[in-house]
Protein backbone atom coordinates (compact mmCIF):
# COMPACT_ATOMS: atom_id res chain seq x y z
CA UNK A 1 0.00 0.00 0.00
CA UNK A 2 2.73 2.49 0.84
CA UNK A 3 4.18 2.49 -2.70
CA UNK A 4 0.89 3.01 -4.51
CA UNK A 5 2.08 6.20 -6.21
CA UNK A 6 5.69 5.20 -6.85
CA UNK A 7 7.27 5.79 -10.25
CA UNK A 8 10.82 5.22 -8.97
CA UNK A 9 13.00 3.38 -11.47
CA UNK A 10 10.48 3.77 -14.29
CA UNK A 11 11.44 4.92 -17.79
CA UNK A 12 9.14 7.67 -19.09
CA UNK A 13 8.73 9.70 -22.27
CA UNK A 14 7.04 13.10 -22.16
CA UNK A 15 6.43 14.71 -25.54
CA UNK A 16 6.36 18.48 -25.65
CA UNK A 17 8.43 18.35 -22.47
CA UNK A 18 10.57 21.43 -22.98
CA UNK A 19 8.04 23.83 -21.47
CA UNK A 20 4.53 24.20 -20.08
CA UNK A 21 2.52 21.24 -18.87
CA UNK A 22 4.99 18.76 -20.37
CA UNK A 23 7.86 20.25 -18.39
CA UNK A 24 5.75 20.18 -15.22
CA UNK A 25 4.95 16.48 -15.69
CA UNK A 26 8.57 15.65 -16.50
CA UNK A 27 9.67 17.47 -13.34
CA UNK A 28 7.21 15.46 -11.26
CA UNK A 29 8.49 12.16 -12.61
CA UNK A 30 12.11 13.17 -12.07
CA UNK A 31 11.47 14.34 -8.51
CA UNK A 32 9.98 10.93 -7.78
CA UNK A 33 12.78 8.81 -9.18
CA UNK A 34 11.90 8.16 -12.82
CA UNK A 35 14.24 8.42 -15.80
CA UNK A 36 12.65 10.84 -18.27
CA UNK A 37 13.07 11.49 -21.99
CA UNK A 38 11.61 14.76 -23.25
CA UNK A 39 10.92 15.88 -26.80
CA UNK A 40 10.18 19.13 -28.58
CA UNK A 41 10.60 20.43 -32.12
CA UNK A 42 13.22 22.98 -31.04
CA UNK A 43 16.40 21.10 -30.15
CA UNK A 44 18.06 23.96 -28.29
CA UNK A 45 15.08 24.47 -25.99
CA UNK A 46 14.73 20.72 -25.41
CA UNK A 47 18.42 20.36 -24.53
CA UNK A 48 18.32 23.34 -22.15
CA UNK A 49 15.24 22.07 -20.30
CA UNK A 50 16.66 18.56 -19.94
CA UNK A 51 19.88 19.97 -18.49
CA UNK A 52 18.03 22.27 -16.09
CA UNK A 53 15.63 19.60 -14.85
CA UNK A 54 18.45 17.09 -14.33
CA UNK A 55 20.34 19.60 -12.22
CA UNK A 56 17.26 20.74 -10.31
CA UNK A 57 15.97 17.31 -9.35
CA UNK A 58 19.15 15.25 -9.43
CA UNK A 59 17.64 12.75 -11.83
CA UNK A 60 18.28 11.74 -15.41
CA UNK A 61 16.39 13.85 -17.96
CA UNK A 62 17.42 13.19 -21.57
CA UNK A 63 16.65 15.39 -24.57
CA UNK A 64 15.52 13.69 -27.79
CA UNK A 65 14.22 16.51 -30.04
CA UNK A 66 11.57 15.45 -32.56
CA UNK A 67 8.64 16.72 -34.60
CA UNK A 68 5.51 14.85 -33.56
CA UNK A 69 3.36 16.27 -36.38
CA UNK A 70 4.59 13.85 -39.07
CA UNK A 71 5.43 10.19 -39.38
CA UNK A 72 9.07 10.80 -40.31
CA UNK A 73 9.67 12.70 -37.08
CA UNK A 74 7.84 10.10 -35.03
CA UNK A 75 9.78 7.21 -36.56
CA UNK A 76 13.08 9.03 -36.03
CA UNK A 77 12.23 9.54 -32.37
CA UNK A 78 11.21 5.89 -31.93
CA UNK A 79 14.49 4.75 -33.50
CA UNK A 80 16.51 7.06 -31.22
CA UNK A 81 14.69 5.80 -28.14
CA UNK A 82 15.11 2.17 -29.19
CA UNK A 83 18.83 2.77 -29.46
CA UNK A 84 18.95 3.78 -25.78
CA UNK A 85 16.22 1.74 -24.06
CA UNK A 86 14.98 -1.83 -24.29
CA UNK A 87 11.62 -1.00 -22.70
CA UNK A 88 9.31 1.90 -21.81
CA UNK A 89 7.08 2.10 -18.74
CA UNK A 90 5.30 5.43 -19.25
CA UNK A 91 4.38 7.42 -22.36
CA UNK A 92 2.87 10.89 -21.94
CA UNK A 93 1.49 12.21 -25.22
CA UNK A 94 1.54 15.91 -24.37
CA UNK A 95 2.91 17.65 -27.49
CA UNK A 96 0.28 20.00 -28.85
CA UNK A 97 -0.26 23.20 -30.78
CA UNK A 98 -3.06 25.71 -31.28
CA UNK A 99 -3.99 28.19 -34.01
CA UNK A 100 -6.05 31.31 -33.51
CA UNK A 101 -7.94 33.19 -36.21
CA UNK A 102 -11.47 34.56 -36.77
CA UNK A 103 -13.96 32.06 -38.18
CA UNK A 104 -14.13 33.67 -41.62
CA UNK A 105 -10.34 33.79 -41.90
CA UNK A 106 -9.36 30.48 -40.35
CA UNK A 107 -6.86 28.82 -42.74
CA UNK A 108 -6.46 25.25 -43.86
CA UNK A 109 -2.89 25.23 -42.55
CA UNK A 110 -4.23 26.12 -39.08
CA UNK A 111 -6.59 23.15 -39.24
CA UNK A 112 -4.06 20.65 -40.55
CA UNK A 113 -1.17 21.64 -38.28
CA UNK A 114 -3.30 21.28 -35.16
CA UNK A 115 -4.89 17.99 -36.17
CA UNK A 116 -1.57 16.51 -37.30
CA UNK A 117 0.24 17.31 -34.06
CA UNK A 118 -2.57 16.91 -31.54
CA UNK A 119 -4.28 13.79 -32.91
CA UNK A 120 -2.20 12.05 -35.55
CA UNK A 121 0.93 12.43 -33.47
CA UNK A 122 -0.67 10.79 -30.43
CA UNK A 123 -1.84 7.78 -32.40
CA UNK A 124 1.29 7.09 -34.40
CA UNK A 125 3.77 7.67 -31.56
CA UNK A 126 1.81 5.22 -29.41
CA UNK A 127 1.79 2.77 -32.32
CA UNK A 128 5.54 3.03 -32.93
CA UNK A 129 6.39 2.65 -29.24
CA UNK A 130 4.16 -0.38 -28.61
CA UNK A 131 7.05 -2.88 -28.68
CA UNK A 132 8.86 -0.94 -25.95
CA UNK A 133 5.67 -0.47 -23.92
CA UNK A 134 4.90 -4.20 -24.10
CA UNK A 135 8.42 -5.43 -23.35
CA UNK A 136 8.18 -5.49 -19.53
CA UNK A 137 4.40 -5.15 -19.17
CA UNK A 138 2.26 -7.81 -17.59
CA UNK A 139 -0.99 -7.98 -15.65
CA UNK A 140 0.68 -7.17 -12.33
CA UNK A 141 2.98 -4.49 -13.72
CA UNK A 142 1.32 -2.78 -16.71
CA UNK A 143 2.78 0.05 -18.76
CA UNK A 144 0.91 3.33 -18.87
CA UNK A 145 -0.02 5.82 -21.59
CA UNK A 146 -1.30 9.25 -20.57
CA UNK A 147 -2.81 11.44 -23.30
CA UNK A 148 -3.07 15.16 -22.56
CA UNK A 149 -6.29 16.60 -23.94
CA UNK A 150 -8.00 19.78 -22.77
CA UNK A 151 -11.19 21.05 -21.23
CA UNK A 152 -11.64 22.74 -24.63
CA UNK A 153 -12.40 19.24 -25.89
CA UNK A 154 -15.28 19.05 -23.39
CA UNK A 155 -16.74 22.56 -23.43
CA UNK A 156 -16.77 25.32 -26.04
CA UNK A 157 -13.41 27.17 -26.08
CA UNK A 158 -13.41 30.86 -25.18
CA UNK A 159 -10.83 31.66 -27.88
CA UNK A 160 -11.19 31.60 -31.68
CA UNK A 161 -9.07 28.47 -32.12
CA UNK A 162 -11.51 26.42 -34.14
CA UNK A 163 -9.38 23.33 -34.70
CA UNK A 164 -8.01 23.08 -31.16
CA UNK A 165 -11.15 22.03 -29.26
CA UNK A 166 -12.16 19.42 -31.86
CA UNK A 167 -8.60 18.05 -31.87
CA UNK A 168 -8.69 17.61 -28.10
CA UNK A 169 -12.14 16.00 -28.23
CA UNK A 170 -10.60 13.56 -30.71
CA UNK A 171 -7.74 12.90 -28.27
CA UNK A 172 -10.28 12.11 -25.55
CA UNK A 173 -12.09 9.59 -27.71
CA UNK A 174 -8.85 8.17 -29.09
CA UNK A 175 -7.85 7.61 -25.46
CA UNK A 176 -10.93 5.44 -24.93
CA UNK A 177 -10.41 3.55 -28.20
CA UNK A 178 -6.74 2.84 -27.47
CA UNK A 179 -7.57 1.88 -23.89
CA UNK A 180 -10.03 -0.76 -25.07
CA UNK A 181 -7.48 -2.31 -27.41
CA UNK A 182 -4.37 -2.08 -25.26
CA UNK A 183 -5.70 -3.16 -21.86
CA UNK A 184 -5.57 -6.73 -23.16
CA UNK A 185 -1.86 -6.17 -23.80
CA UNK A 186 -1.19 -4.93 -20.23
CA UNK A 187 -1.00 -1.27 -21.29
CA UNK A 188 -3.31 1.09 -19.40
CA UNK A 189 -4.37 4.21 -21.30
CA UNK A 190 -5.98 7.25 -19.68
CA UNK A 191 -6.17 10.96 -20.35
CA UNK A 192 -5.99 14.35 -18.67
CA UNK A 193 -8.07 17.38 -19.65
CA UNK A 194 -6.21 20.39 -18.20
CA UNK A 195 -7.72 23.79 -17.61
CA UNK A 196 -5.76 27.02 -17.12
CA UNK A 197 -2.06 26.57 -16.39
CA UNK A 198 0.73 29.16 -16.66
CA UNK A 199 1.88 28.09 -20.12
CA UNK A 200 3.08 29.75 -23.31
CA UNK A 201 -0.10 28.71 -25.09
CA UNK A 202 -2.45 30.27 -22.52
CA UNK A 203 -0.28 33.36 -22.22
CA UNK A 204 -0.71 33.86 -25.95
CA UNK A 205 -4.45 33.32 -25.65
CA UNK A 206 -4.91 35.97 -22.95
CA UNK A 207 -2.97 38.54 -24.95
CA UNK A 208 0.43 38.38 -23.23
CA UNK A 209 2.21 37.11 -26.31
CA UNK A 210 3.61 33.96 -24.73
CA UNK A 211 5.59 35.88 -22.09
CA UNK A 212 4.81 33.51 -19.24
CA UNK A 213 6.95 35.33 -16.70
CA UNK A 214 5.14 38.64 -17.15
CA UNK A 215 1.61 37.35 -17.69
CA UNK A 216 -0.79 38.40 -14.93
CA UNK A 217 -1.61 34.89 -13.81
CA UNK A 218 -3.39 36.17 -10.70
CA UNK A 219 -5.89 37.96 -12.92
CA UNK A 220 -6.33 34.86 -15.06
CA UNK A 221 -6.77 32.71 -11.96
CA UNK A 222 -9.47 34.94 -10.47
CA UNK A 223 -11.80 33.78 -13.24
CA UNK A 224 -11.34 30.16 -12.15
CA UNK A 225 -13.61 28.58 -9.48
CA UNK A 226 -10.48 27.54 -7.55
CA UNK A 227 -9.33 31.16 -7.56
CA UNK A 228 -6.00 30.46 -9.25
CA UNK A 229 -4.34 28.80 -12.23
CA UNK A 230 -2.95 25.30 -11.95
CA UNK A 231 0.47 24.50 -10.52
CA UNK A 232 3.14 21.98 -11.44
CA UNK A 233 2.13 19.91 -8.41
CA UNK A 234 -1.48 19.74 -9.63
CA UNK A 235 -0.73 18.33 -13.07
CA UNK A 236 2.29 16.24 -12.05
CA UNK A 237 0.34 14.66 -9.20
CA UNK A 238 -2.40 13.52 -11.55
CA UNK A 239 0.11 12.24 -14.11
CA UNK A 240 1.90 10.26 -11.40
CA UNK A 241 -1.38 8.71 -10.27
CA UNK A 242 -2.20 7.74 -13.87
CA UNK A 243 1.17 6.03 -14.31
CA UNK A 244 1.51 4.24 -10.97
CA UNK A 245 0.06 1.19 -9.20
CA UNK A 246 -2.70 3.45 -7.89
CA UNK A 247 -4.09 3.44 -11.43
CA UNK A 248 -4.23 -0.32 -11.81
CA UNK A 249 -7.99 -0.44 -12.36
CA UNK A 250 -8.74 2.95 -13.95
CA UNK A 251 -8.85 2.45 -17.70
CA UNK A 252 -9.88 4.72 -20.57
CA UNK A 253 -10.87 7.68 -18.41
CA UNK A 254 -10.25 11.35 -19.12
CA UNK A 255 -9.86 13.29 -15.87
CA UNK A 256 -10.23 17.06 -15.72
CA UNK A 257 -7.54 19.07 -13.95
CA UNK A 258 -9.13 22.49 -14.19
CA UNK A 259 -9.98 23.91 -10.77
CA UNK A 260 -13.67 23.18 -11.28
CA UNK A 261 -14.16 24.99 -14.60
CA UNK A 262 -16.15 22.29 -16.38
CA UNK A 263 -18.44 21.38 -13.48
CA UNK A 264 -19.09 25.05 -12.73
Amino acid sequence: MKDLFSVAGKVAVVTGGSRGIGEMIAAGYLANGAKVYITSRKAEACDATAKRLSEQFGGECISLPADMSNLAGIEAFAAALNAQEDHLDILVNNAGVAWGAPLEEFPEVGWDKVMDTNVKGVFFLTQKLLPLLEKNADSDNPSHVVNVGSIDGIKTPVFDNFSYGPSKAAVHHLTRVLAAHLIKRSIIVNGIAPGPFPTYMLSTGVGAGGDTENTDWDAVGKRNPRGRVGTAEDIAGLAIFLSSRACGFTVGDVITCDGGTVVS
